[in-house]
């Protein structure tokens, strides 16, 4: 999937009918390499989105809200400066290519009107926005500098003039003829697949469109450039003709296709596309909108895997030491099984002590704690008297019965801890918005796991509201609830959940609870079938057949004291085993999102 050059040539399109005129309002910069510029234009209000992500480079009109940082970067107060309350004059697309200029004009310190033009390159990793000044194209500033250490090519400084990137020798498909289209042909490697042909000599075209053209002409898009004949061609100057000739003439349908089961999306782009039939097409109105949906699941899951990498390492690394500790733990209690046998050696070698002399290595004497009164062997240090030996052991054996006294005590609790790391481990993974990794970074502060390195946390605590809880309608009609973090967790079960209704979770594994809000009368077996799937679902039991899950009515769940998040313990329940699969889970309305 590409941000091509005629999915930006749709883009500009569709921004120009409905921005031009307007007012730059607001402008912010929530990413270090995307900026949201909040525009009036036609009575409405617009956000553009604006990125420079290396993943995910991106423009056009979004509904999506973050957070804004507390201080405005430096780039984004630049920005205000120079663009605030301005107009926007003109958007456009540079040679078919996937940089786009915005012009925009407004007053400069002296109240003197002034036009600046925002430069947008969508160039992978290369990535960039800069402002400029529209009349001598000298760069003001960048989101992103380039020097000549980074680039010995092209550098992108303050006062440097700005150049367009290179473009290789390729041309503006919009323009071709055919006889260049022919001698393209003539040029080519003769082991060039014909696909790889189109996007090699002409600026703006994307693998997708290249295979698209080939179908159109049906001809195998694999085959190499040698292979063709005249007709053949022919036939491929013609489809490619017809598919440029629908972007000139702004015949943009925008879609997405999705794949059969998962329903993931495997295509979008600004036309139709018959390369994938008929089935499992999307046709969305906008643009932007289709962009929207693309994208926006997919950066929130780059960021939160960026964002969760420092977090998932602390816990990881506590999650390790606390399962060293548990298995040291079991080798000492096995250890302290034995004490009894120290006891015994101290009271024999007491009973003994005259027959003892000084420098014996092993005494043998009869066990009179064995009913046969068998002998036993007691090791002894030569280096110390026989009374010291069995004061030696009286202590051995005091010190394992008080440390398997504290053990039966702290094994539970390095058990509790180890399910606790790994629930939270697990949110980590599910999280699908960047507030609920915030949420589990504020419960780990909270637990006492991670440091608070945020001075205004507590301001930033009361200004979030925090993150809703996963909620899907059983195939009888009732609403089942599924916590995505710990914090979510304790909400549901403690807070929301009324005492008859459902608790489900996951049966002695890391999971989520889930609630069932109850009807009058009993929950169908076959909503709590679905909760069930869900609670396997959710747990790390997702992938396991035959997961155990427990239920029982909210009532007997209750919050142990000083139990950590999300930490409960129940009774009275029944269990169930389900193997959540993908085609039962996917089958569940989801009522959010």
């Amino acid at each position: 999937m590409a941000l091509d050059g005629i999915v930006t040539k749709s883009l500009v399109y569709e921004l120009n009918n409905i921005l031009v005129g307007g007012r730059v309002d607001k402008i912010f910069q929530q990413e270090k390499d995307e900026i949201l510029i909040n525009i009036r234009s036609k009575g409405s209000n617009y956000k553009l989105l604006i990125s420079a992500s290396s993943n995910n480079p991106r423009f056009y009109l979004t509904d999506y809200s973050k957070t804004n940082p507390e201080s405005p970067p430096m780039f984004c107060m630049l920005l205000r400066k120079h663009l605030s309350g301005g107009t926007i004059l003109n958007i456009e697309q540079y040679n078919m290519d996937r940089i786009i200029f915005i012009d925009i004009s407004s007053l400069d310190e002296l109240g003197q009107s002034s036009e600046k033009r925002l430069i947008i390159e969508i160039m992978g990793k290369h990535s960039n926005i800069m402002l400029v000044e529209k009349s001598t194209f000298k760069i003001i500033d960048s989101i992103r500098r380039v020097t000549q250490d980074m680039s010995r090519v092209r550098q992108i400084l303050p006062g440097l003039i700005y150049e367009y990137p290179p473009t290789n020798n390729k041309v503006n498909p919009l323009f071709s003829r055919v006889e260049e289209f022919n001698q393209f042909i003539k040029s080519e490697k003769d082991n060039t697949p014909i696909f790889k042909f189109f996007y090699f000599n002409y600026l703006g075209l994307s693998p997708l469109i290249s295979k698209e053209i080939c179908f159109v002409a049906n001809i195998d898009s694999k085959r190499p450039i040698e292979s063709l004949d005249n007709d053949e061609i022919s036939s491929l100057y013609s489809s490619f003709k017809l598919i440029m000739e629908n972007v000139l003439s702004a015949n943009f349908n925008p879609l997405y296709i999705t794949r059969d089961k998962t329903k993931d999306i495997l295509a979008f782009y600004a036309l139709d596309l018959k390369q994938f039939g008929e089935k499992d097409k999307w046709f969305i109105s906008s643009i932007s909108e289709l962009l929207d949906i693309v994208y926006k699941r997919k950066d929130i899951g780059h960021r939160i895997g960026q964002r969760s990498q420092s977090i998932k390492k602390a816990v990881s690394v506590k999650l390790e030491r606390s399962i060293n500790k548990l298995e040291k733990q079991n080798i000492e209690l096995e250890e302290s099984k034995d004490r009894e046998i120290y006891k015994i050696y101290a009271d024999l070698i007491s009973a003994n002590i005259h027959k003892i002399n000084a420098g014996t290595e092993e005494i043998q004497v009869e066990n009179f704690y064995d009913e046969n009164m068998g002998l036993i062997s007691i090791p002894l240090d030569k280096k110390i008297s026989a009374p010291l030996n069995a004061q030696k052991y009286y202590k051995k054996y005091s010190k394992l019965k008080t440390a398997n006294s504290l053990l039966q005590k702290e094994i539970p609790e390095t058990k509790n801890e180890i399910l606790y790391l790994e629930n939270v481990l697990m949110s980590i993974e599910n999280a699908t918005e960047i507030k609920e990794l915030n949420e589990i970074k504020e419960e780990l502060i909270e637990e006492g796991y991670i440091k608070d390195t945020n001075r205004n946390s507590k301001k930033k605590k009361k200004q979030e509201s925090l993150s809703k809880p996963h909620k899907y309608i059983s195939q009888d009609g009732y609403n089942i609830y599924v916590g995505k973090n710990n914090k979510q967790n304790d909400y549901l079960t403690l807070k929301f959940a009324q005492k008859e209704d459902l608790w489900l979770h996951v049966y002695n594994m890391p999971g989520s609870h889930v609630i069932v809000q109850r009807k009058d009368g009993e929950v169908p077996d076959t909503t709590i079938e679905d909760a069930a799937a869900l609670a396997a679902h959710f747990s790390s039991g997702k992938n396991g057949s035959h997961v155990p899950i427990a239920y029982t009515e909210r009532k007997n769940v209750k919050k142990p004291k000083g139990a950590k998040t999300g930490m409960v313990i129940f009774n009275n329940y029944k269990t169930l085993t389900i193997t959540p699969t993908e085609e039962w889970i996917n089958s569940i309305k989801k009522a959010e999102d």
